[in-house]
């Protein structure tokens, strides 16, 4: 236990100590108090707004309903916002995190072997094994982390629909989930420069490397840095039959060699991530993304194309500009062949309530066709 962060509190006269789980790297709580089922909403909402963690000791259940409780009230606070779209995201990401920490604050504990030792208590150890590994310690861990966890078991069983495979891509805890298909029908209708071999950088779930080999492509090198996307990629692309077509390599960005296709989907907005399961969504300084364009060239066959598939969300939040984007071209010495957009279907970008929406609302996602100038 002594290389992970501990907790300590005082629980009926005497001292206790656990180790603190978060997959968000959120820092192990100063001050923990003990609260139960007699614990009232506006009461725990003080506490856990002045910082204090609330260790939960009654029914399971009851501490659902108190997060619930817990979020009617950090959403009834008024939040600023302006009219400057860079201005009005990074307030909302700061909103966004102060509730976060806020409804964080309400924790479970967890037996070495993930059973939940409350009353009324799923069993969750399918769940934790999935994200965690095998259990080794008691540990104590934010019950708005541990739901998570099970909804992102949920998605795993029963895998998102893919109507380009006509088959389901089952992501696990911690890798992006393909819901936005809008980005897999691009990929799924742009013209082939080529049936020979293609790469997949950051193919995280496979989602990406599976629709190219559904198209004939003979073989893909699918490439990720995160032990968990290799993992899931490797899971999906034995499911659907594709491992004869499709390796799942460990790499930073390219594999060696050159191939006549090669595919990227980026995180699309340059800006720090708050947690490792947001580094799918938030790319710092678009490291990423110029990484990719960057060593293009070096890595595409003669007459091959490079396929970036990008939203153009950070350029309506005023994050990055459409100049930014063809100067990085120019520099990579990559000449556009063609673009292809289509307009997103998810729910948020018909949300006007959301206080991004007219980002939302004027959001493209296109594939650029790419290829040495």
């Amino acid at each position: 236990m002594s290389n992970h962060p501990i907790i300590c509190w005082s629980e009926e006269g005497e001292e206790r100590s656990a180790r603190w789980h978060s997959e968000s790297a959120a820092p192990a709580p100063r001050r923990v108090l003990i609260a139960d089922d007699r614990m009232a909403a506006d009461t725990a909402y003080r506490l856990a707004c002045e910082g204090n963690a609330l260790l939960w000791r009654g029914d399971f259940q009851n501490a659902r309903q108190l997060l619930q409780a817990l979020a009617r009230r950090t959403d009834r606070k008024p939040r600023k916002s302006s009219e400057v779209p860079s201005v009005a995201f990074h307030l909302h990401r700061q909103a966004q995190a102060q509730r976060a920490r806020t409804l964080a604050m309400l924790l479970l504990p967890l037996d070495a072997d993930y059973q939940i030792p409350l009353r009324r208590a799923p069993d969750v150890q399918q769940a934790c094994m999935e994200a965690y590994g095998p259990g080794k310690v008691a540990s104590v861990i934010s019950l708005r982390e541990l739901l998570g966890l099970i909804g992102a078991h949920e998605w795993r069983k029963k895998g998102v629909e893919i109507p380009a495979l006509d088959e389901r891509i089952h992501p696990h805890y911690g890798v992006f989930s393909p819901l936005r298909g809008e980005y897999v029908a691009l990929v799924a209708e742009a013209p082939l420069p080529s049936l020979e071999l293609a790469f997949d950088i950051g193919t995280g779930s496979g989602v990406l490397a599976a629709v190219l080999a559904r198209r004939g492509v003979k073989r893909i090198i699918a490439t990720d840095q995160d032990p968990r996307a290799l993992a899931c990629a490797g899971e999906n692309i034995t499911r659907l039959g594709l491992a004869g077509q499709v390796e799942v390599l460990k790499a930073d960005l390219f594999p060696t060699g050159r191939a006549s296709l090669i595919v990227c989907n980026p995180p699309w907005l340059p800006a720090r991530p708050s947690a490792s399961i947001e580094s799918a969504i938030y790319d710092p300084d678009s490291r990423m993304l110029y990484g990719f364009l960057n060593g293009l060239a070096a890595h595409l066959e003669p007459g091959g194309e490079g396929w970036l598939i990008l939203s153009d969300l950070a350029e309506h939040l005023g994050l990055r500009t459409r100049a930014d984007l063809l100067a990085a071209f120019d520099r990579a010495g990559l000449k556009i062949v063609a673009r292809a957009d289509i307009r997103p279907h998810h729910p948020r970008a018909s949300d006007a309530t959301d206080p991004l929406h007219q980002a939302r609302a004027a959001e493209l996602t296109s594939l650029w066709r790419l290829a040495i100038d």
